[in-house]
């Protein structure tokens, strides 16, 4: 009876946030629908205004479950500035949580509002957020797919193709695509200060015979099976970054044998002392309850409002329904008529079929 209770316990550690998550999706819905129509006729910086507000108060309760609830210790390492900036951001992916380390980095420079992100394919059918997700802003994981140590065939192949290709190995990151960060990189570069090069480990994900396992899902990680989270970032100005296809190529390969040698001395040092952390300085970062539970308070408090009445219940289901069909009759509509541009973003101009090899974000954070 008592293992019963606790693995009935374990599991409401997932159960809780994604309950609240996906709960509060119609509150969210609702009101930046309601300020769509109301700012309709008003100049568009008042409704990107709010709808950035909108947009940093759900991805600020997004990050209470995933920082304050789990109690992550967040490490950072290299320079990251205090200042808001104009960036690409570039990072290993090996994760479902991989996205969360963008908000985690972009609150710290209180620009959580203007994370976009477009993503894979498949998640155009997720269910209110689909279509919305898609229009959203541009950084890119190049790798083009998730790094998986129990996958073999997927690394092999990787290692085949920079071999043959004349490029170094990689063990630890798969060899990166150069496509989606050249339009990335030559549509915004007027209005880009940096690239963030950004290289992700989470801690715990080593067996006992010292051999990489599989990065921890989002169920995992709200079940709080991740103790520590290291961050390294690299600022690269956009002046010391080819331009060129063919030397951006190379550029960014080079970019990935700084993280994979990151990552050998992360997962495979010979010294114990220098396992489980990246070189230098590291700067433990925990986030504020302020910068989070208003905002989990206002969501949740809505929500629960709502469902207090016949009508706002009414409303709820409905919102749930009709906003996943429009959302999916919407969806083929926004990717053929938004055009490619520092406002909406590369997701919707990418040639066909890079937004479902290449999970993509970034930030604007004018």
């Amino acid at each position: 009876m008592l293992l019963s209770l606790v693995l009935h316990m374990y599991s409401m550690c997932c159960v809780l946030p994604a309950a609240v998550l996906l709960g509060t999706a119609p509150t969210y819905v609702l009101a930046w629908g309601a300020w769509r129509l109301l700012s309709a006729f008003l100049p568009s910086r008042f409704y990107q205004a709010v709808d950035d507000r909108l947009y940093c108060i759900y991805q600020s309760m997004v990050l209470f479950f995933f920082e304050n609830y789990t109690g992550v210790q967040i490490l950072l390492y290299g320079d990251l500035p205090k200042n808001k900036e104009n960036i690409i951001y570039l990072a290993n992916h090996q994760s479902t949580v991989d996205w969360i380390v963008a908000d985690i980095l972009a609150i710290r420079q209180n620009a959580l509002g203007h994370v976009r992100y477009v993503l894979k394919d498949g998640l155009k059918w997720l269910p209110l957020y689909g279509c919305y997700f898609y229009q959203m802003y541009l950084v890119i994981f190049p790798e083009g797919t998730r790094y998986n140590p129990e996958l073999t065939k997927v690394i092999s192949a990787s290692q085949t193709f920079a071999a043959q290709e004349g490029l170094p190995v990689l063990k630890h990151v798969l060899t990166p695509r150069i496509k989606a960060t050249h339009v990335a990189f030559d549509s915004m570069k007027n209005y880009l200060d940096a690239i963030y090069d950004v290289t992700v480990a989470f801690e715990g994900t080593v067996d006992d015979k010292g051999q990489r396992k599989e990065a921890p899902s989002m169920a995992e990680f709200l079940c709080k099976e991740c103790p520590k989270i290291h961050i390294h970032i690299d600022r690269i100005d956009k002046k010391d970054v080819p331009e060129e296809q063919v030397y951006m190529k190379r550029w960014l390969h080079e970019r990935f044998e700084i993280k994979d040698k990151l990552l050998i001395e992360f997962y495979d040092s010979l010294d114990p002392e220098r396992r489980n952390k990246f070189p230098g300085e590291s700067v433990n970062s925990k986030l504020s309850l302020k910068k989070t539970l208003p905002s989990f308070l206002i969501l949740s408090g809505l929500t629960a409002g709502m469902l207090m009445t016949e009508a706002g219940r009414k409303l709820y289901v409905k919102t749930w329904i009709y906003g996943t069909l429009i959302g999916c009759l919407w969806f083929p509509l926004s990717s053929s008529s938004f055009p490619l541009d520092h406002r909406q973003g590369c997701g919707s101009g990418l040639p066909q079929g890079l937004t479902g090899k290449h999970c993509v974000a970034s930030q604007r954070l004018s």
